[in-house]
Formats: C-alpha cells, structure tokens, sequence
C-alpha cells in the first residue's frame, strides 16, 4: 500500500537522482529505495560481512595473507616508501 505524496527538489537534485538510476524505466520511488536500503546501517554491517566471509572462503588470498604475515614478523616490511616514492617520482 502506497501513502501517494508530492516532494519539491531543486534541478540539480533531480538531475542527481537520474544520473542514479540503475535503467531510465526505474521510477523515483524505486531509487529513492534503493538508495535509503542501501545506506541503512544494518546493510552496510550485512554488506561487510558477505566480503569478508568472500576472502576467507578464498583459499589463495588467505595463504598470501599468511605469507605477508610472516614476511612482517620475520623484519621484511617489502620495499621503503622513500624508495617507491623515488620509483615513481613522486616528492
């Protein structure tokens, strides 16, 4: 059941919400889902943890975390910022 309402936006906003479409058919309604579905915390908590149990369930991002890991613990840092910085001529 929808509560049917008007709501004023200025031009810009308006040209924002439509460069936010997903497809020129989706209504404003629909995105203005979207997009609060979306922001709402107990999402981004949700979204969080799906990536999370994606790199754990992978098991070579997992042995090169464990390989870093050990480098860090064994004094290898990899390569010194100065030197990278120097490498890509940055000041």
């Amino acid at each position: 059941m929808y509560m049917e309402t008007t709501i004023r936006l200025n031009n810009a906003v308006k040209e924002k919400l439509d460069t936010l479409k997903i497809h020129h058919r989706e209504s404003y309604n629909e995105l203005i889902s979207r997009l609060v579905e979306s922001s709402s915390p107990a999402n981004s908590d949700r979204e969080s943890l799906i990536e999370t149990i994606e790199v754990l369930s992978d098991p070579e991002t997992m042995r090169k975390i464990a390989e870093a890991i050990e480098r860090v613990n064994s004094g290898n840092y990899g390569i010194p910022l100065e030197d990278v910085k120097k490498e890509l001529g940055i000041d």
